[in-house]
């Protein structure tokens, strides 16, 4: 019995000196990194440390990436204007760009200056485009004409007064008409111009000659019915 209790704590002893002796083999050194990934915070901490390359007073980029020499012309960007590379950085030139027609309806911009491509070469009017030249109606009593500068110009007829009294317009004409002729008020009544109208019983008038706008001109003769004396 006393054997066996012996042997039990002489074998606890040698565990517990494994316990103690393996972790300290394992030194850092030993433990290889590639089998453990870091985490995002190691990686983030890493990349900040990245040294990129630093071409201030050595060097000019582009837009693209690529690398021009001090003294060396070149285009930063595809619509930019020439430039010289220089310690302080790319010098550009700033020409004098012409003026873009203010009829331009078409711009590019792939070169130093912009390119009117398109020019407008017609007129617009009131919704509606008219070619350079070309007249049109847009209503009975209106003339119009686009003209070369790309502007409508139109002409308003001016009627004449009409000859009558009840001038009536008429859908595709512009100025109104006298369907039945001059004519002219007798009071109530209209007469037509250039004879004597009998407009009652006793009175016999006619409109004046050139001033239909006047009331017409009467004059009484003997009734009839009316027996003599």
């Amino acid at each position: 019995m006393e054997k066996l209790r012996r042997g039990m704590a002489l074998r606890i002893h040698e565990a517990w000196i494994l316990l103690v002796v393996i972790p300290a083999l394992v030194t850092p050194a030993a433990i290889n990194h590639e089998d453990y990934p870091a985490d995002e915070g190691d990686q983030t901490s890493s990349n900040d440390n990245l040294i990129f390359d630093d071409y201030r007073g050595k060097g000019c980029v582009d837009d693209s990436g690529f690398v021009y020499k001090l003294g060396e012309r070149f285009f930063p960007g595809h619509s930019n204007c020439p430039c010289v590379c220089t310690e302080d950085g790319p010098v550009c030139d700033q020409p004098e760009c012409p003026k873009i027609h203010p009829k331009c309806t078409k711009v590019e911009h792939n070169g130093c200056c912009p390119e009117c491509k398109e020019v407008k070469n017609f007129c617009e009017y009131h919704g509606k485009n008219y070619k350079i030249l070309e007249e049109f109606k847009p209503s009975p009593c209106e003339w119009c004409r686009c003209e070369p500068s790309n502007e409508v110009h139109c002409v308003v007829a001016d009627c004449a007064v009409p000859e009558c009294v009840n001038p009536v317009y008429e859908p595709e004409q512009c100025c109104p008409v006298c369907k039945n002729g001059p004519n002219c008020f007798a009071g109530t009544t209209i007469i037509p111009a250039g004879i004597e109208v009998k407009v009652d019983d006793c009175n016999i008038c006619h409109c004046h000659n050139g001033d239909w706008w006047k009331p017409a001109q009467c004059s009484k003769r003997e009734c009839q019915g009316k027996q003599a004396l």
